[in-house]
């Protein structure tokens, strides 16, 4: 009951007018075998009660409630329907109310039975739901039904004493003019309470007292019940009286299944440290390019030129580790992006395998290009990924145009380069596992452990109030699904490369032109382009290769991009910018590419 452990003790001025108003009605004398108490419960409370005469056809309920040593409640009620008995009567019994945060009380109800006023039985049919239980007595031409019942889970212990909290009427199914309730216990009342109405209602009952100037008995009365109406009695006892332990059932609510406490915080905190903590130690463990770029980035920073007897001007081209500009952008990142094939198909036409030709067009209309593959040369051979993408870019065509490639087949084609790459990476010995595999390994078990974790929540939420440890579990899923695009760990050998690249990057930022002579610039600043590509650095090498061609070309055009007749080499650097975005673009719009992987 909502209002338990709130009693009212009975003023003593009270108690002495309804002494005297006791004194005042005539009782019938207690016998020598009847105990004080026991005459005390035959009598209800005076100030409202109903002359059998008065009674008519309007219903009358008498409960006698007796608490016996073991704190088990025996209940006589004795309806009396008048002259117009109904064909059935309901009685309805509170059985479950919330009893703090955690828990429902329960109240046990047996031993049910009913007769009529000649000792004929009376039939009854028990409906049982979650809060209530629904008695149905066949009340037809019965003028008074004798209803006897048993209550276990009525008493509970409250300070210095016990307290018996019971919903006396859980509900009428007709309207009943007068209710009255006397309990009588092992030992006398000590304080008492009701309320009457609607459930939850704080509206004291008609009447209540303690049986007069001896208080012996508890007695409560209510007039005129409505149906669906209650009346909750509170009566407390001293200590001893009886065992005062209530019948708990744990309840569940989204605050109680995620309830906050020292032992839930402790195994949340312990789980989050083990699980996110080691995600993070792994990390650390496995990723060697830190240490790596402390001790070997200064080899990558300089000029990636060597003599090279035969090359024009006697000087070489040789990048740090000979990394190609698809292999550095797999290797920075773990993952073949867009702008690694991008670079790729450009350095694929400085080293003369293809010619980029931008075609024709009309002032502020589309710029379309046309690649025309070239006979490989002799002295550069192709890695396997880069064999693959000239394949997918011109399948069994010669030449074609980029606005074409999108709906050539070119889409279906990259899978084959992209995974051709990732092999490359470990048949170069810079990662032990194919990057995108073990980054999917990783994503994969970061996504079960968090559905694990999922399970467990709602499994502690349904049986426990421990859930709260069960988040643990799903942050360090959503951590390891995270942090799997971090997983891909590089060997010694390669995070050494990683290192060199990383220099060679800075070197591209900042490099004085002067480092490479005269005459040598437009072949050795082509070959510069795609890397800046892949460092974002592609306008300013742009602009250099073109004032370079503007000095040692006769002609306005580059070795292996061609523009139209009205094309400069002035024209060079937003062609080129152009040309990679547009480029980008339909690799982008290829399946393979609408995620990143």
């Amino acid at each position: 009951m909502w209002w338990v452990r709130i009693m009212r003790p009975v003023p003593a001025a009270a108690a002495v007018v309804a002494a005297t108003l006791l004194t005042a009605l005539p009782t019938a004398p207690a016998t020598a075998s009847e105990s004080p108490s026991a005459a005390q419960a035959s009598t209800a409370p005076p100030n409202h009660a109903v002359v059998p005469s008065e009674r008519g056809d309007r219903i009358v309920n008498d409960i006698s409630l007796r608490l016996d040593d073991d704190g088990v409640l025996h209940a006589k009620e004795t309806i009396s329907f008048g002259t117009a008995a109904p064909e059935e009567f309901t009685r309805t019994f509170v059985t479950r109310e919330p009893y703090d945060a955690d828990n429902d009380r329960l109240y046990e109800i047996d031993d049910v039975a009913a007769e009529a006023a000649d000792g004929s039985a009376v039939a009854t049919t028990t409906d049982e739901h979650r809060t209530t239980t629904d008695i149905r007595l066949d009340s037809a031409e019965a003028e008074t039904v004798v209803l006897r019942y048993q209550v276990r889970g009525v008493v509970d212990e409250v300070g210095d004493g016990v307290e018996l909290g019971w919903t006396a009427v859980g509900g009428y199914s007709a309207p009943v003019a007068e209710t009255n309730v006397v309990v009588d216990a092992p030992l006398p009342p000590v304080a008492l309470s009701c309320a009457a109405g609607e459930p939850r209602s704080s509206i004291y009952c008609t009447s209540s007292d303690m049986g007069g100037h001896q208080a012996l008995v508890a007695r409560f009365l209510q007039a005129d019940l409505a149906p669906g109406q209650r009346l909750d009695i509170v009566v407390g006892y001293p200590a001893g009286t009886a065992p005062g332990t209530p019948i708990l059932e744990r309840s569940w609510s989204l605050s109680s299944a995620f309830a906050i406490t020292p032992m839930t915080s402790s195994i949340f905190g312990v789980l989050l440290v083990v699980l996110v903590g080691g995600l993070f130690a792994l990390i650390r463990i496995r990723g060697r390019d830190e240490r790596a770029l402390r001790t070997h980035a200064a080899a990558g920073d300089h000029a990636p030129l060597e003599p090279g007897a035969g090359d024009p001007g006697g000087i070489r081209f040789h990048p740090p580790d000979d990394v190609h500009p698809g292999q550095i952008g797999t290797l920075v990142d773990d993952q073949v992006n867009v702008v690694d094939l991008t670079a790729t198909v450009v350095d694929l036409a400085v080293r003369g395998h293809l010619t980029i030709r931008e075609l024709p067009h009309a002032q502020f209309s589309p710029v379309d290009w046309r690649l025309e593959q070239n006979p490989s040369p002799a002295d550069d051979a192709l890695l396997p990924y880069e064999r693959k993408l000239l394949d997918a870019l011109f399948d069994q065509w010669h030449q074609i145009k980029l606005s074409e490639l999108g709906h050539s087949g070119f889409a279906g084609r990259l899978a084959d380069v992209r995974e051709e790459l990732y092999r490359d990476m470990v048949r170069l010995k810079w990662f032990a596992n194919r990057p995108n595999v073990e980054r999917n390994r990783w994503a994969t078990g970061g996504i079960a452990l968090t559905v694990v974790g999922v399970a467990l929540t709602v499994l502690l939420a349904v049986f426990t109030s421990a859930a709260f440890t069960g988040l643990a579990v799903i942050i360090a899923g959503a951590a390891v699904t995270v942090g799997a695009q971090y997983m891909p760990a590089k060997t010694a050998l390669g995070s050494t490369v990683y290192a060199h690249t990383l220099g060679f990057r800075a070197y591209l930022l900042g490099a004085d032109t002067a480092d490479v002579p005269e005459g040598q610039r437009v072949r050795l600043f082509s070959r510069y382009l795609p890397y800046a590509m892949i460092f974002d650095n592609v306008e300013r090498w742009a602009g250099i290769l073109a004032s370079a061609g503007s000095d040692e070309m006769q002609g306005d055009a580059l070795p292996w991009y061609v523009g139209p007749d009205d094309w400069t080499l002035a024209d060079f650097a937003d062609s080129i910018k152009t040309f990679t975005l547009t480029l980008a673009g339909v690799i982008s719009n290829a399946r393979q590419f609408r995620t990143l992987v």
